[in-house]
């Protein structure tokens, strides 16, 4: 859920190309995840990489090869299973050959897309001063400091990146710390580059691309512009699962729930999905069946944890719902101890208020708050923190910032946020 399961594809694309592999980040009642099939695995790209396996096995090209293509068919379907054979591919060619540089590379990619960013940061510092001209060792760097909150570092490294090699990869990287930074038409543009430089041949590329242009336009409310870039990224890849979720995102947000429960039972025709499952439990409770939402939610947790993930990206969840908000608080301080990133002070001061430690919990906002990004969901929650503390002009003032933001920046949220203005006012 984090940034780095996004600005990886695009980079690790470029990253494809330049070693010479073949071709290029949550159903209904999602029932038990599927399982990465012997079938499912018979990709050109696996097949292809399990046969220099077979040839050279003592050495690390096949194995890296291997991890390459999981990689690939985990960004295409969202089936995050394949990073774990990903995974077990590089650890194999690190064991033949400890200090090759694209094993290397790719561990670290492993690990960041993992959420090991400290372990990550460190890979990264190590390749890229081995490598100085190394633009993709930059955007491992970018995407590891962005995620702890080390954003001056970020900054650097993304301008290192795209003075390197300006193209799709870089040209994301630095969106992202534009629209961290509240520069939305600064963010826009540089992901309008990102697609158009994508490479043509790479639908998968330029499909997120456009989808993460779609969300920087959601961020700010716009959904006219949001729908129809997102509509141009299904149109180069029908199935899309990250781009089915968006659609379906801003088909709810615009009042369309039947319509969004399409895309996400599309989205997860062949596969179990986090963000799918979550997003329809929130459709269940605006439904008002909470039943049935307390049943997707569990399911997508299920998902998340077969998966290899965590359940780190249910500590907001839990606290929006006030359910098991003891074990919210603990995973949203555990998570706060190493990301120390805005989203991971959002989510403490999120939490700690749910557990009526509010005061605590303003300390955390004004962390959240600190670059001024204009997220509708961190000023909602210090709207709603600053009105607990008796301060209604601050509380107004952040909830007005919120819904002039984006007044549809989550499904239930947003009408908190609505009632909650309105009763100040």
């Amino acid at each position: 859920m984090r940034f780095i399961s996004g600005l990886s594809l695009v980079t690790l694309s470029a990253f494809v190309l330049m070693i010479g592999a073949c071709g290029h980040q949550a159903a209904s009642e999602v029932g038990e995840p599927t399982k990465v099939s012997a079938a499912t695995l018979s990709s050109p790209e696996i097949l292809a990489a399990e046969n220099v396996i077979e040839k050279d096995p003592a050495s690390p090209q096949g194995y890296n090869l291997l991890a390459i293509a999981c990689i690939k068919k985990a960004r295409e379907t969202a089936d995050h299973s394949f990073n774990k054979k990903g995974e077990e591919a590089v650890e194999k060619a690190l064991s033949i050959a400890p200090e090759d540089q694209m094993s290397r590379k790719l561990h670290a990619t492993l690990m960041a897309s993992a959420h090991r960013f400290v372990e990550a940061r460190e890979s990264a510092l190590s390749l890229t001063r081995e490598l100085p001209d190394d633009a993709f060792a930059f955007g491992i760097l970018v995407d590891a400091n962005a995620e702890l909150g080390n954003y001056d570092e970020a900054v650097k490294a993304a301008q290192k990146m795209v003075d390197l090699k300006p193209n799709s990869a870089s040209y994301s990287r630095v969106a992202h710390m534009r629209s961290l930074h509240g520069d939305h038409a600064g963010a826009v543009k540089m992901l309008i580059t990102a697609a158009r430089t994508a490479d043509p041949q790479d639908k998968e590329a330029q499909s997120w691309c456009l989808m993460q242009l779609g969300k920087e336009y959601f961020k700010v409310g716009d959904l006219e512009r949001a729908n129809k870039v997102v509509d141009e990224s299904l149109a180069i890849s029908p199935n899309y699962p990250h781009s089915l979720i968006e659609k379906a995102r801003y088909l709810a947000a615009a009042g369309d729930l039947d319509g969004a429960e399409a895309r996400l039972r599309q989205a997860t025709e062949r596969v179990s999905l986090t963000d799918a499952a979550i997003m329809l439990g929130k459709i269940s409770r605006k439904r008002g069946n909470m039943e049935e939402a307390r049943r997707h939610y569990a399911s997508a947790e299920k998902t998340e944890l077969a998966g290899g993930g965590d359940v780190h990206p249910f500590a907001l969840l839990w606290a929006d719902e006030e359910m098991r908000l003891d074990e919210a608080l603990a995973v949203a301080q555990t998570d706060y101890e190493t990301n120390k990133d805005i989203y991971a002070s959002d989510i403490l001061a999120w939490c700690l208020h749910k557990k009526g430690m509010t005061r605590e919990a303003r300390d955390l906002i004004q962390k959240a708050l600190r670059l001024n990004t204009n997220d509708a969901k961190i000023l909602f929650h210090a709207g709603m923190i600053e009105r607990d503390l008796g301060n209604r002009k601050a509380a107004a003032n952040h909830l007005s910032a919120a819904l002039k933001a984006n007044p549809y920046f989550d499904l239930l949220q947003a009408d908190i946020a609505k009632s909650a203005l309105a009763e100040m006012q």
